[in-house]
């Protein structure tokens, strides 16, 4: 089912217009507000841009994607109009030949898009970097994220069934928006890192699975290791044979993106970088490992055992975030890794374009 253009539909009331937007196929399964003429050129007087403004293209499927398909999503999401800038941004960013959508957006795997608001436009909208990070109660957060998902369903056709071709899928394919919370940490913030200025607003998406919880109430060390565990489980998008990734290893070696929260005071000898150079030799397995498996073929030689194979190709291919709630003693963080190798899809930053 494609998305159709239906400019001038005319419904008796709300929930007839809420019905034909099921109908034509517009919605991810939920109800959507109905993309009205007025309503969506309020969002497009907002930005101040005109809606036939080509943001990017889907060549593999002859898409082009305007500001005012965007707006429209952005309506049906729930979003206010000082939603949409971000949304826009996150599109450009989604369709930059780095992020490679065609490879997320098809896969078999259960590809979710993370997206990660960072400067003041965060804190402007009110959009949640605290307790309750990947949950439910924040409106920027749950319609930010599901404008993203609509709009790779309506103006990229990444529909369910069509060229969705999930197996399993997610709830993170809903909505799957935070922010970091930059205020309450002595890190540098991820766009900082990125190479942006503090004072930008920026978004970064990551094509990646949802996140795995865990707790640890001992040292930063013992925390790591705990991280580093969960990354280098088996069965995980990382530990799978993929001759396109490392022809030597043949493993997929992708990104992950790590959010931890508790009391800054925890970290206060560490900075991201520092935790990046203690996980990134951490996060892999033996050779021997990987061949019990089936991951590597063969059976397991003398050596095996003491032969390591990464996961992540490089350090800064761990994405460090500080958010989630500070309160309690109990630690927690979450590690969420990439759905397809690093040469495959990567995640993107894009500066946010303020009216």
């Amino acid at each position: 089912m494609e998305f159709r253009d239906v400019r001038h539909a005319v419904w008796a009331d709300a929930l007839e217009a809420i019905e034909t937007c099921y109908e034509l196929g517009w919605t991810d399964g939920l109800p959507v507000v109905p993309p009205t003429v007025q309503r969506v050129s309020a969002f497009l007087e907002y930005v101040q841009r005109e809606p036939d403004e080509v943001l990017g293209t889907l060549p593999e499927r002859r898409r082009e994607v305007t500001v005012g398909k965007v707006a429209a999503n952005a309506v049906m999401a729930g979003c206010k109009p000082e939603y949409l800038p971000v949304v826009i941004a996150a599109t450009k960013a989604m369709l930059d030949p780095t992020f490679n959508l065609i490879g997320p957006s098809s896969s078999q795997g259960s590809a979710a898009v993370l997206t990660i608001v960072n400067g003041p436009i965060a804190r402007d909208l009110q959009i949640n970097c605290r307790n309750n990070l990947f949950g439910p109660g924040h409106r920027a957060n749950a319609t930010i994220g599901r404008a993203v998902r609509l709009i790779l369903m309506n103006a990229c056709a990444s529909i369910p069934g069509l060229f969705d071709r999930s197996i399993i899928g997610e709830s993170a394919k809903y909505s799957y928006c935070i922010a970091e919370n930059e205020t309450e940490t002595h890190w540098l913030p991820l766009h900082v890192e990125r190479g942006f200025d503090r004072q930008q607003s920026t978004v970064t998406v990551f094509a990646c699975w949802s996140p795995r919880q865990l707790r640890c109430d001992a040292d930063p060390y013992t925390t790591l290791d705990c991280v580093a565990d969960v990354a280098s489980t088996f069965g995980t998008s990382l530990c799978t044979s993929d001759s396109v990734a490392d022809t030597s290893l043949g493993v997929r070696q992708g990104q992950i993106a790590v959010t931890v929260a508790g009391a800054s005071e925890f970290w206060r000898d560490w900075s991201k970088q520092d935790i990046r150079a203690y996980l990134h030799p951490r996060i892999g397995r033996s050779v021997a490992d990987l061949k019990r498996v089936k991951v590597l073929d063969g059976p397991v030689q003398p050596g095996d055992e003491q032969r390591q194979v990464r996961f992540v190709p490089e350090p800064e291919d761990i994405l460090i975030l500080y958010a989630g709630g500070p309160e309690g003693t109990g630690y927690r963080c979450a590690v969420i890794l990439s759905e397809l190798p690093k040469v495959a899809s990567t995640a993107v930053t894009k500066a946010i374009a303020i009216p």
